[in-house]
């Protein structure tokens, strides 16, 4: 009889560390704790303790936390840590629309809600090649309103996998957000999970499933960017949740 062959162990001891901080915080750090350091010399407690407290908010809106991606062929991918707030089936955005982009045919729109308390690091939701980068000035209002996603500055990025599958994804500033900052450009090739830009402070990702797949969260739930499956392509079975 063949003895059954036993996955190796992996012996390393994974241990809880605090997460590096993203070099896009060093100037507003240094501002912050300059000034908490400048008013406790003086005294100037009313003052310095809330700087003090707003230099370690900074720091952890800032954070950039190691995640494990899933392996799966078509697993698509959350790209932000947030709350899932609507899931619309709807028109793909003028910018992504046409037979070189993600077609006429309405998708499933999943957006992601980030607050000011969350992971503002954005992750590819799929491997592949960045085709598009699509940037659109707009307005700042509510990014929690489903008219963020025509209204408000935003980003398009339009991706493609090495079986050609197209995916798009868009970031959108809020009422806090004032900048979105793209780490590809297009004829990047990334892997899923890979990071791929922020949003400052406090905003929303829209994702555009392909045409035929359905999302595997649920309204209300949380995702973590890089690790939540929030669907699998070609699979059109949705799922829905319990709030409990």
């Amino acid at each position: 009889m063949t003895e059954l062959q036993k996955p190796p162990e992996d012996d390393r001891n994974v241990r809880w560390q605090w997460p590096p901080i993203h070099p896009e915080a060093y100037v507003y750090l240094a501002i912050s704790s300059a000034a908490a350091i400048f008013f406790l010399w003086f005294d100037w407690d009313i003052i310095a303790w809330p700087l003090i407290g707003l230099t370690i908010w900074i720091a952890s809106f800032f954070r950039d936390p190691t995640r494990v991606t899933p392996s799966g062929d078509g697993l698509i991918i959350a790209p932000a840590d947030g709350l899932v707030t609507l899931i619309r089936d709807v028109a793909p955005p003028p910018e992504m629309a046409g037979p070189d982009a993600l077609g006429n045919d309405v998708v499933c729109r999943v957006s992601i809600f980030m607050s000011v308390f969350d992971v503002h690091i954005n992750r590819a939701p799929m491997g592949g090649t960045i085709k598009d980068v699509i940037y659109i000035s707009g307005k700042f209002v509510n990014a929690d309103l489903d008219k963020a996603s025509e209204d408000n500055e935003r980003q398009h990025i339009l991706m493609e996998t090495r079986d050609g599958q197209r995916i798009g994804f868009t970031q959108i500033a809020g009422l806090v957000a004032r900048r979105i900052v793209p780490f590809v450009k297009p004829g990047d090739m990334v892997v899923a999970g890979q990071r791929i830009g922020l949003i400052r402070f406090g905003s929303r990702v829209d994702v555009y499933l392909p045409v035929g797949t359905a999302p595997q969260i649920a309204l209300g739930q949380k995702t973590i960017a890089g690790e939540t499956i929030i669907a699998e392509i070609g699979d059109d079975r949705r799922a829905f949740g319990v709030t409990q």
